[in-house]
């Protein structure tokens, strides 16, 4: 994998670590203590809207709005245009979780992530993450495969997608998503879910960490060497099917049964 490949694969969607460090503290599987490190790595993360509070405060003084909430009321969504899987129905909530195309849903609010960009006045860029609570309205999860059947769509397309791929000779004009494709044919991740995830949870989350991490690149990146705008189509109709499953491995990992 290339470089600037493997750089794009070291951030997980903010969104997953926060629904799977939070279900595990609410399963009693890891202290308290731990979450707004475990949810915030090394950026600035702050809550605007949590109930009991008038100002955006710190990620650790708005976690226990989940305190009286059972794991399984704790659900990642991971929704796209045309496809708002998990959503509450029109709204605010569904507004802001498809702009971002992430959000944590709850039976009565859902958790959205907004990216502030910073320049500080000696020139230095930097990230601060918003989660905004956002009431939800007539709430009810929908139907959501398991993480043994997301494993196997998502091996499948990926096969697909590299063969399209391989079709459209795109390791001439895009070798760091070829390789990175071809490298994602093997397992390997150091992308990890907490205490209470079984084997298979974790190994699903962690192949389509990596993944979402890739397909992103292609989607950031214009098409390089790419000789017309026919070639990009037919580049992005190839992972169109792979990104869904990617998105749907992702959901049934995070949102999987949590065992003591």
């Amino acid at each position: 994998m290339s470089p600037a490949a493997n750089a794009a694969t070291l951030t997980a969607r903010r969104s997953t670590r926060f629904v799977t460090w939070v279900r595990a503290w609410r399963a009693g599987l890891v202290p308290f203590d731990e979450l707004d490190s475990e949810i915030a790595g090394d950026e600035e993360h702050l809550v605007a809207d949590a109930p009991g509070t008038w100002t955006d405060v710190p990620l650790a003084q708005a976690l226990p709005c989940f305190a009286k909430l059972h794991p399984d009321e704790i659900r990642l969504v991971l929704p796209a245009p045309g496809d708002p899987r998990g959503l509450s129905g029109p709204g605010p909530l569904t507004g802001a979780a498809m702009l971002a195309g992430e959000a944590v849903m709850t039976p009565t609010f859902g958790v959205v992530p907004e990216v502030r960009t910073h320049t500080s006045g000696s020139g230095v860029t930097f990230e601060t993450v918003l989660w905004r609570v956002i009431p939800a309205e007539s709430y009810r999860p929908g139907f959501q495969i398991g993480a043994a059947e997301a494993e196997q769509e998502l091996t499948h397309a990926l096969a697909e997608a590299t063969a399209a791929l391989t079709r459209l000779d795109v390791a001439h004009w895009r070798p760091e998503l070829a390789g990175a494709l071809q490298a994602l044919r093997r397992p390997e991740s150091t992308a990890t879910l907490p205490a209470g995830f079984d084997p298979r949870a974790r190994r699903v989350f962690a192949r389509a960490s990596v993944l979402d991490q890739v397909l992103a690149l292609a989607e950031h990146n214009a098409p390089g060497g790419a000789v017309n705008t026919y070639e990009a189509q037919q580049r992005d109709a190839a992972l169109r099917p792979l990104t869904a499953a990617c998105r749907q491995a992702l959901v049934a990992a995070c949102n999987s049964p949590l065992s003591g």
